[in-house]
């Protein structure tokens, strides 16, 4: 009796353990599948590095997957306009400066929640769809925005003499966009403030903003209101750094702010203007921080400053955690800019319950067109006939997917224009730049009216 009490002991103590190890099995299982249950990641595990895709005999381009591989970026994609020329004397940028080897893009894994939200209804993608043609356009007159449209950018005042660029719309595949009228769009943004951030590509976006708001009339129911933003020359600038306008009919407020890199930019020495410059890799622009709150819809924009010859010549120094780096993966411009995007769009996110009224979009790069050269060395884009490269976009998939991964999962939306602008290179000033007679082709700014336009029919049917 002994011996059948001891092994049936044995057999319930065998029988308990099986059951203790089939619940533990069970309750991990769970524990996986359930993110509140999972420890949060830190900031520094939801960031890898690894090596571009970049055509390694291709020393000449600027981001990763921006361009098809037979239209690879070249090196050295600087703004040509006055604002932004380099020091007298500045060497260009030599090849192992600008060649950037790697690319830094965030990983982000989206959540159970997202992809339960995102199969229960079909988001409407703007950039996948056609371009049409449409004689209405364009939606203002060039000749008659001189109120709000810098010279440079007016091809309708400079020596263009063909203008079929003007006359066609974007029509995206499976979305309603209805059509822009500017009385509709300011009673809409009546006691509103639009504010776009970022480089000279934002902004030919804000200065279309206020032509296709006025109509391209001169409106004198505008008032100056950038002393309020403290945009303002200061004592030995040549401009401000931004402008700010409002429509007094419905106080709606249109705005641009100069940051071309979108990190904090903070002088070492402010007492001395040759002094070096901070940039903070880690930090929004001290702009955006100080007027948030004000802001109703805010467009972010960035990409062509991030070259050696743009941080040599305003003498920007990378900073990251308040100190000089010291990071030699974020030695390559090519990580530093995509760190900083990431970065400036996780704090914009962090941000955003705190201003519930806010709608925040980061715009993608605008493409190049530049051929046989750069902007100094007899590139140009000579080509004056529409649509030569087609007419549709059928990515699901942005071409830049460096501003795409940064805002995924995040309240951030991504106002994607890169794929749909690739097809308009013949829409640029080209050969008839304000440098035109120093053999300067502008294939990076675009003429307005024109492709920025579509840029914010497209923020317009988003808002």
């Amino acid at each position: 009796m002994k011996g059948g009490n001891h092994y049936r002991w044995r057999g319930s103590h065998l029988s308990l353990t099986l059951i203790t190890l089939l619940f533990t099995t069970i309750f991990l299982w769970v524990c996986e599948k359930n993110h509140f249950v999972t420890t949060v990641p830190s900031d520094q595990d939801q960031f890898t590095w690894h090596s571009s895709a970049f055509d390694e005999e291709a020393e000449n381009y600027s981001f990763k997957s921006i361009r098809p591989k037979e239209h690879i970026e070249e090196k050295n994609s600087e703004s040509i306009t006055a604002e932004e020329t380099k020091r007298p004397g500045e060497r260009n940028s030599d090849t192992q400066l600008t060649n950037f080897t790697t690319s830094y893009i965030p990983e982000r894994k989206e959540s159970d929640e997202e992809r339960t939200f995102s199969t229960k209804r079909k988001v409407c993608n703007y950039a996948k769809g056609s371009w049409v043609a449409d004689s209405r356009r364009p939606l203002y007159p060039g000749f008659g925005c001189k109120q709000w449209l810098s010279g440079m950018w007016a091809c309708q005042l400079i020596q263009r003499k063909d203008f079929s660029y003007e006359g066609y719309r974007w029509q995206p595949k499976d979305c309603e966009m209805p059509e822009f009228e500017r009385s509709a769009f300011l009673r809409r943004m009546r006691n509103k403030t639009i504010a776009f951030v970022g480089d000279s590509l934002g902004r030919q976006q804000f200065q279309s903003m206020m032509c296709m708001a006025s109509g391209g009339q001169v409106i004198r129911e505008v008032e100056d209101v950038g002393r309020d933003y403290g945009l303002v020359k200061l004592h030995g600038h040549a401009r401000p750094d931004g402008w700010a306008y409002r429509f007094l009919a419905t106080n709606t407020t249109i705005l641009y702010y100069w940051s071309s890199t979108l990190a904090d930019l903070v002088p070492l020495n402010r007492s001395d203007p040759k002094s070096d410059v901070a940039m903070h890799l880690d930090r929004p622009p001290a702009f955006m921080s100080k007027y948030l709150h004000q802001f109703d819809v805010l467009v972010l924009n960035t990409g062509h400053h991030w070259n050696r010859g743009k941080l040599r010549a305003n003498r920007w120094v990378a900073y990251v955690n308040g100190k000089p780096n010291e990071d030699k993966r974020l030695a390559n411009l090519g990580n530093a800019k995509n760190f900083t995007v990431y970065s400036v769009a996780r704090w914009l996110d962090s941000q955003l319950p705190s201003h519930p009224r806010l709608k925040a979009f980061f715009r993608t790069i605008s493409p190049r067109h530049f051929r046989n050269g750069d902007w100094n060395t007899g590139g140009s884009c000579d080509n004056t006939t529409p649509l030569t490269r087609g007419n549709k976009v059928e990515q699901d998939r942005s071409s830049d997917e460096i501003v795409e991964s940064a805002v995924k999962g995040t309240r951030v939306k991504i106002l994607d224009i890169t794929a749909l602008s690739e097809l308009r290179d013949e829409a640029h000033i080209s050969r008839y730049s304000i440098k035109a007679n120093q053999g300067v082709n502008d294939c990076l700014h675009w003429c307005l009216p024109g492709v920025p336009d579509t840029w914010n029919e497209l923020l317009v049917a988003q808002v």
